[in-house]
């Protein structure tokens, strides 16, 4: 299977910008921007904010304020707070041993950051991969992480695989299996994950008056350290 998977892969596989590079800062910013964001929204994004700040010191120097605004509209804005505090932290400190000490890094982003920026001998294991690795009863090894990710992404799928198209089938014991639809997410559509975008956008453009915003919003947005209040105004932290 490993050889059959990396074949297809040469033919296959999705370029990248991330994968042109072995820099830990730019594959840091790129496994962070693909939690719960789609591949196709994040590539500009991943360029312009490369382009911004190219290193991890540039990163370290922003203001938390010029971060905010650079994320807006990638969503779940924390992301963009301990991505750059995980910079502060790595301008004053250097790249920790265990990368799961950095702000909002767990598991899988450390091991991606092990394996594609430091050679590690380690495979991170995504939704992709767990869900070929758990289809097919195969481990496979590092070597195999991205070609497991765009199989799981293009043809692996949750409820219909394309098992026609799979390079893998002819040996794979879950080949013809249709699966149940998990859990969808919420609708963002007049959610609170929206009213709190909304609000954030708004104060992102100037300092605005409490008065002015959705209260709830706005202590949502305090409490992740989105925002700073004072004397009735909210603003982005410094």
């Amino acid at each position: 299977m490993r050889e059959s998977l990396l074949a297809w892969f040469v033919v296959h596989g999705r370029d990248l910008p991330w994968r042109r590079t072995r820099d830990p800062h730019a594959i840091l910013v790129s496994e962070v921007m693909l939690q719960q964001t789609q591949v196709d929204r994040v590539v500009p994004r991943y360029l312009a904010w490369l382009e911004r700040w190219p290193t991890v010191h540039a990163l370290a120097g922003a203001s938390a304020a010029e971060v905010i605004r650079e994320w807006q509209g990638l969503g779940y804005n924390r992301r963009a707070l301990n991505l750059h505090r995980a910079a502060r932290q790595i301008a004053v400190s250097g790249w920790p041993d265990d990368l799961t000490e950095l702000p909002g890094v767990g598991r899988y982003t450390a091991d991606a950051v092990a394996c594609f920026a430091l050679g590690q001998d380690v495979l991170p294991v995504d939704t992709n991969v767990s869900r070929v690795r758990e289809r097919t009863g195969e481990a496979f090894d590092p070597a195999c992480a991205q070609a497991l990710m765009d199989l799981g992404a293009m043809v692996c799928l949750a409820r219909v695989p394309r098992c026609g198209a799979c390079p893998l089938a002819a040996a794979c014991p879950s080949r013809g299996r249709r699966y149940a639809p998990r859990r969808k997410q919420s609708r963002f559509e007049g959610s609170f994950r929206q009213r709190r975008a909304t609000t954030l956008r708004l104060v992102s453009d100037e300092p605005r008056p409490l008065a002015e915003l959705d209260s709830d919003a706005v202590a949502a947005l305090e409490r992740d350290g989105l925002v700073r209040i004072a004397d009735g105004v909210a603003a982005l932290p410094h």
